[in-house]
């Protein structure tokens, strides 16, 4: 077997050579709609607020495939880490079996639903056409994406990051590529619009898709060769259900609650649609950068918990927090000083570089709260526990839509009222969180060490 040893060794090593690949594959991911986002703000807020609405359901895709992508990450980590070889081969194909059966549901469901979830949003005719138009074109690249991301929780697992970082490098290559050729057409292709992003997007998807099913399902794959469709063993599956499940909901839900916000902020127009669209793009800087260390901790803390190593897990969570929260707090900053310059980057539309300078601004408060949660949910993900992250992370982030809704009345406020809402839960997120994990770590590691 030619896993990654994440339980010898340097820890600082171990979590930045994991971290790394981690990171940049975040921010591919996070490219592949703000290259959208780049090519179709030249054609208007109307077009950025259709490819914005139908990217929630994109971001629910993400969510729902948490759950094999954890599942998968969590078990496979341990295995490795208690050097049982066998078992985390099964609970490899159980993952991708799962994995596979969701993916598909969810396709069919949003080809079926599409004019039903862009009706929430309440647009005005061109733009609910556009959105639809966009959710049935993507469609497809949906089910390929949804076992991307599991795929990429197999690797993750076996501490070898940078594998799914260079698969995901090829498609965005691809997105980058074909965006403008199908946005606005060159020679015989005609100009495509909001539904070129589509089409670019569903095809780099299936890209990834074929070059990670060269290594998966061939005897390349350190695991052995997997297969698309295993029998179902009830034990092993119900496990990467039940610890993927807690995250898999609170993002599933996190994306509710953000559709929520941004029908709210629709009264505000295209252009409070097209603020939280783009801000929360351009936020996803920090907001990776956190997802990418903690995945890494999640892997690190998974095969040191399977192999009792848990003054380890103490010490890479510390070293962790330093790393990333320093990040955090730079983007903070960044987003503090220059948020007009750099939403101006996107659009070119005054109002819309004034709501979208606001939301930087406001957001920029909560930056390093929100890598400290993101950081503390992986270290409970590699022990098993997904359910206080989760827990903290449903309470809170559902307390946005009140307190939105309530902010959003004083005049003095108005939009902005929602972007409070966003910071300040942020805040409670990233301080209640760590201070469970402390008590855990006294109560259950230390007794264990």
């Amino acid at each position: 077997m030619h896993t990654t040893d994440l339980t010898q060794g340097s820890i600082f090593r171990s979590l930045w050579t994991m971290a790394v690949p981690l990171i940049s594959a975040s921010f591919i991911q996070m490219a592949y709609s703000m290259t959208d986002m780049l090519w179709l703000g030249h054609l208007g807020s109307d077009a950025v607020a259709a490819a914005g609405a139908a990217g929630f359901f994109t971001w629910l895709c993400n969510a729902l495939s948490f759950m094999t992508k954890i599942g998968s990450e969590i078990t496979v980590s341990q295995s490795i880490g208690a050097k049982d070889y066998k078992r985390a081969c099964c609970y490899a194909g159980q993952a991708i079996t799962l994995s596979t059966l969701f993916g598909f549901a969810y396709t069919c469901l949003i080809l079926i639903a599409a004019p039903a979830l862009i009706g929430l949003f309440r647009f005005d005719t061109n733009i609910s056409e556009q959105a639809i138009h966009y959710m049935r074109i993507v469609a497809p690249g949906l089910f390929f994406q949804f076992n991307n991301n599991t795929f990429s929780g197999l690797y993750n697992g076996q501490g070898d990051s940078r594998t799914p970082f260079r698969t995901s490098a090829v498609g965005l290559l691809v997105n980058i590529l074909l965006d403008p050729i199908l946005i606005y057409g060159i020679g015989p292709i005609p100009a495509l619009g909001t539904a070129g992003a589509a089409l670019a997007t569903a095809f780099a998807q299936f890209v990834v898709f074929c070059i990670f099913a060269r290594r998966i399902f061939t005897s390349r794959f350190p695991l052995g060769r997997m297969h698309l469709f295993n029998p179902l063993i009830n034990d092993f599956a119900r496990r990467i259900i039940l610890l993927g499940l807690p995250v898999s909901m609170q993002n599933a839900l996190f994306s509710m609650f953000s559709l929520t916000l941004a029908t709210l902020a629709a009264r505000w127009g295209a252009i409070g649609v097209a603020a939280q669209s783009i801000g929360s793009q351009i936020e996803a800087i920090s907001w990776m950068t956190a997802a990418g260390f903690s995945t890494a901790l999640a892997a690190f803390t998974g095969q040191n918990y399977g192999a009792g190593q848990y003054e380890r897990i103490r010490q890479g969570y510390q070293l962790t927090l330093k790393i990333a929260g320093s990040i955090g707090l730079a983007a903070g900053i960044l987003f503090f000083i220059l948020n007009q310059e750099i939403f101006g980057l996107f659009v070119t539309e005054p109002e819309a570089i004034q709501a979208g300078g606001d939301y930087l601004k406001i957001l920029a408060l909560s930056q390093l709260f929100m890598v400290t949660e993101s950081v503390t949910a992986g270290a409970f993900n590699g022990t098993g526990r997904t359910t206080p992250p989760a827990l903290i992370g449903i309470l809170f982030t559902g307390a946005r839509i009140p307190m939105a809704y309530f902010l959003t009345t004083f005049p003095a406020l108005g939009l902005n009222g929602i972007w409070w809402s966003i910071t300040l839960s942020s805040i409670l997120k990233g301080s209640l969180l760590p201070l469970w994990f402390l008590h855990f770590q006294r109560t259950v590691l230390q007794k264990h060490s």
